[in-house]
């Protein structure tokens, strides 16, 4: 391969750069990412650069002696990829002729309808998104969080630290149901009661009141919360809208094999727009976690080096973390499908517990609160005992 575009500059591009260079790949490498700033972290910003206790320059994901000798193409989109002819198409005008690709345009957060053009009203995505809420944030005042998955979850955490007044809505009747099954879900949202911040659960949003400014949250049940400030935390969707008509099939993002590889030659996804194979389940599953899109890209880059010739291995389970309330929360496996989950050591009442779920009496999924040590025994065993289901 003489050129190899990846596009999407933040981790799962930058590790994908990074992987192309330590796989000896000597040619030309041309980055395209849609936001103006160099790869940088996204875990802080809902936690330390939101409290003001982290500044950006500690974002960077780069080391100043970092050199990967690829071209950067910053501030522009990619609207299209022309197959047949090997070029990614940009919104300037521009085309990258390439003849490997890396999709790597993560995920962008979903928003509320209605809420275009409503001050103080805020999703959690990118830099400049932390920045603006940052800076109101520091003004105080009542803040409601709509979602309590673990950005919204994160986002009430740094705000109380603040010193605002906060309220989280939950469609679900217990948050974290969904990623933690419902008895753990139930008890890592109880931080929230823990800490005075208020938690409606089992209400969906009805809409916003405010005419140039949020003024309120309107609930379904007819009730509705004052507010200064309104985080929308419902999720986000893969960021492939530019991929249609490119031939690539797509899937709750872009549908690949177990090693990134896609439905076109020449083509490997990583990161949240990604939806791999997961054989252990047999299955694909879009991962949507730091530690996946740091780790998968060297499965795909030796997948698309070797032109697809090498035998996929089996990923890593998924591992995430959060950081709430003071207690710290990993994760790692898949809660869905256990038939199980029992507490092993710790208590439940303390907020301080290392729980394993089972299927059929063998461990899926781990969760740790305030246990690193014996989450991390855990973790290793599980992806060591976890064995490929046939597909």
């Amino acid at each position: 391969m003489r050129t190899v575009a990846v596009v999407g500059a933040s981790l799962a591009g930058l590790s994908a750069a990074r992987s192309l260079r330590k796989q000896g790949y000597d040619g030309r490498l041309v980055v395209i990412g849609d936001e103006l700033h160099r790869p940088y972290d996204r875990p802080p910003l809902s936690k330390e650069f939101l409290s003001g206790t982290l500044g950006e320059a500690e974002l960077a994901l780069e080391t100043d002696e970092e050199d990967l000798g690829a071209e950067w193409l910053l501030g522009v989109r990619a609207t299209g990829l022309d197959h047949a002819r090997r070029a990614v198409l940009l919104g300037d005008g521009r085309e990258v002729q390439a003849d490997g690709v890396v999709i790597a345009t993560g995920a962008a957060a979903r928003t509320l309808p209605g809420s275009e053009g409503l001050a103080g009203v805020h999703t959690l995505r990118t830099l400049d998104d932390a920045r603006a809420l940052r800076d109101e944030l520091a003004r105080g005042g009542r803040l409601v969080v709509i979602g309590g998955g673990f950005i919204g979850a994160e986002v009430a955490s740094t705000a109380y630290a603040l010193g605002l007044d906060v309220t989280v809505v939950e469609a679900a009747p217990t948050p974290l149901a969904g990623p933690l099954g419902e008895t753990m879900g139930a008890l890592v949202s109880a931080l929230h009661a823990d800490h005075g911040v208020r938690l409606e659960c089992g209400v969906g949003v009805k809409g916003l009141s405010g005419e140039t400014r949020v003024d309120a949250v309107l609930l379904e049940d007819g009730r509705g919360i004052p507010a200064d400030i309104v985080v929308v935390g419902v999720g986000a969707r893969p960021n492939v809208e530019w991929l249609e008509g490119s031939g690539i099939a797509l899937d709750n993002g872009v549908k690949c094999g177990a090693d990134g590889r896609t439905s076109l030659a020449g083509v490997v996804a990583v990161g949240d727009c990604a939806n791999w194979y997961d054989p252990r389940a047999g299955l694909h599953r879009r991962i949507e976690h730091w530690t996946g899109a740091r780790e998968r890209p060297d499965s795909a880059i030796a997948t698309l080096l070797a032109g697809g010739a090498v035998e996929p291995g089996v990923p890593r389970p998924p591992y995430f973390w959060s950081d709430q309330y003071g207690v710290k929360i990993q994760f790692a496996g898949h809660a869905a499908g256990a038939d199980s989950v029992t507490v092993e050591a710790g208590a439940a009442d303390d907020r301080d517990v290392l729980a394993v779920y089972r299927r059929a009496g063998d461990p899926v999924a781990v969760l740790g609160m305030n246990q690193p040590r014996l989450f991390m025994r855990w973790r290793k065993q599980l992806a060591a005992t976890a064995s490929p289901s046939a597909s």
